[in-house]
């Protein structure tokens, strides 16, 4: 069932929505209903073709935890060959602006104008954060997401040189790791984050997580 959102600041249960995980449509993107959302495990997902609002809470959860992230061995000697700098929420503008450049796929996926405004004002009142990978000054990847309650829920990453997004994911997974996060959602499953450590756990089990204090 696809439920249809007015005014009020609510969504239905996430288990009577459709096996693809569609909930909901319509809505707004004001930072109250985002934080409702992420806080039940519910994401926006505008439709290139038609600009609605889809609001979508899958039952199987694509997760990272911080402390199972697989660095590969390519991976971990381009790392010591030090080329790379990293930072945290030093160019959060730039990283949307970027994503925003690369993220129209083939199922119409569409981070426009209303979405880039709705995250910069997340950032603005510290519930978003990105990650920052420069080669010398130049920015050439990043990644960003909603912070909330010890965990992350991504929401795109990109990169201009090899491995740039691999590395920003590796610098959040070792900080949160390192003060006590909980797990990254990821969204969807990609080969590229299977490779990484990406896995499957449901619905229950990912809300019993991401609210346990």
């Amino acid at each position: 069932m696809v439920f249809l959102l007015n005014e009020r600041i609510k969504f239905p249960d996430p288990h009577y929505g459709e096996e693809s995980g569609l909930l909901a449509i319509g809505g707004d993107l004001s930072t109250e209903r985002l934080l409702l959302a992420y806080s039940n495990g519910i994401f926006p997902w505008y439709s290139f073709r038609d600009g609605v609002i889809q609001w979508y809470c899958p039952m199987e959860r694509f997760v990272i935890f911080p402390d199972e992230i697989h660095i590969s061995h390519s991976m971990r000697s381009l790392l010591r060959k030090g080329k790379h700098t990293v930072s945290i929420n030093k160019a959060f503008d730039r990283v949307i602006e970027n994503c925003s450049r690369l993220r129209i796929d083939e199922e119409g996926a569409w981070l426009g104008e209303d979405m880039i405004k709705a995250y910069k004002e997340l950032y603005r009142q510290q519930f978003a954060t990105s990650i920052e990978v420069w080669e010398g000054d130049e920015l050439v990847g990043g990644l960003y997401g909603v912070a909330l309650n010890g965990c992350f829920f991504g929401e795109s990453m990109f990169s201009l040189t090899p491995c740039a997004s691999k590395i920003a994911l590796i610098f959040l997974a070792e900080t949160m790791s390192a003060n006590g996060g909980k797990l990254i959602d990821c969204q969807l499953e990609t080969a590229h984050l299977k490779s990484m450590g990406g896995r499957y756990i449901d619905y229950d089990e990912y809300m019993e997580i991401i609210h346990k204090r």
